[in-house]
């Protein structure tokens, strides 16, 4: 079997961090499969270096009509069996008509927290076979939009929980982005984009920095909203207590030496960030949105709270950085609850056992 991915991102975020996660799992299952997306991103650069086939394509947004008359003439090029189309932003409408151009069966995977309407959703996905969602949320939010519940599979995102030391210690930590190894990390992992929540989350900081003076807020990530961030910052009096550390891709290295994630999204189709704290044993408090129910154990592996409750969370954090024996034992059940429920071998098995099913029964 062979199976064409599409990503058309050029950045290493979470969703295609799972892409090429998927495809090293069917790999190692003997599934030939061939990674089609941007050339010249970092998403192609770390699939070459994981020996992963690449073919790179231009793909120029929404209104890249072209688009569709390239990826036909790879795939006719290619032959495979099925594509999956991973990509928004255009790619997801225009990936499936030239899957149906080219006479392959195709599946889409949506990640995204936000209803469509239901003629675009009639448009977008009738070349789809199936529709992958993430969670239980977006499940729904396609079945109100008029797609049929058996054209609907829901497969999570899974990440390796394995209980490995840090490659990096507190101290080097500290050294990175200047700060006292003796102070509480505080992380938050998300795109500078407004639905991610950050502004909220330096009001709520104003509370847990008086409350937590040896507290530090660390924003991992890079977007359009980095330069108002940082005047919110200055304005709050907070540029000692806040630190936007810019887009890691070395965070597995150091995330299990952080005291908390805090995740302020507003919208989320599931939160890989989030999984992959709890993966390296650090509670989480987030709010109540989208998938983040599904993968955080409210009480046991972190807190959830009313989603835009300020207030809230500032408790929440407060909580959590007060009391050292319950972020460890949030932090263990954490690691449990990953190890249990997000298991990279079911998300893959869960994916070939869909991908024979369509290569059966061939294009719609």
């Amino acid at each position: 079997m062979h199976i064409v991915h599409l990503e058309t991102g050029r950045h290493l975020y979470g969703g295609a961090r799972q892409v090429l996660l998927l495809i090293r799992g069917l790999k190692a299952r003997g599934v030939e499969t061939t990674l089609a997306c941007t050339a010249g991103g970092a998403i192609a650069s770390e699939a070459g270096r994981q020996g992963l086939a690449v073919r790179g394509l231009p793909m120029h947004g929404d209104l890249d009509l072209m688009f569709v008359s390239r990826f036909t003439r790879l795939l006719r090029d290619l032959g495979p069996d099925l594509v999956h189309v991973h990509s928004r932003r255009g790619a997801d409408w225009l990936a499936g008509i030239a899957a149906r151009r080219a006479g392959v069966p195709a599946v889409l995977t949506r990640r995204v927290d936000r209803a469509d309407g239901r003629l675009a959703a009639a448009l977008k996905y009738r070349p789809y076979q199936r529709i992958v969602a993430i969670s239980s949320a977006i499940r729904q939010q396609l079945e109100r939009a008029g797609v049929a519940p058996e054209r609907v599979a829901l497969i999570r995102s899974a990440v390796d929980a394995q209980l490995l030391e840090p490659a990096w210690s507190r101290e080097r930590l500290a050294r990175e982005f200047a700060l006292d190894p003796r102070c509480q990390f505080v992380g938050c992992v998300a795109q500078l984009i407004p639905r991610k929540g950050h502004e909220l989350l330096i009001e709520v900081w104003l509370d847990v920095s008086r409350a937590c003076p040896d507290a530090r807020l660390l924003l991992f990530g890079q977007g359009p909203l980095e330069a108002r961030l940082r005047r919110s910052i200055r304005a709050a009096g907070l540029e000692g207590s806040v630190i936007l550390a810019g887009f890691r891709t070395d965070l597995p290295a150091f995330i299990g030496r952080l005291d908390l994630l805090v995740h302020p999204a507003l919208a989320e189709g599931l939160g890989l960030a989030v999984l992959e704290a709890q993966a390296a044993a650090v509670p989480v408090v987030a709010f109540r949105a989208g998938g983040l129910p599904e993968i955080v154990a409210d009480g046991r592996t972190g807190y959830l709270v009313r989603a835009g409750d300020a207030p809230a969370m500032a408790i929440a954090l407060i909580e959590l950085l007060q009391n050292a024996p319950h972020r460890r034992a949030f932090g263990e059940a954490a690691w449990a609850w990953v190890a249990k429920e997000f298991r990279v071998a079911d998300m893959v098995g869960a994916h070939l056992t869909l991908y024979r099913e369509l290569v059966e029964t061939g294009p719609a």
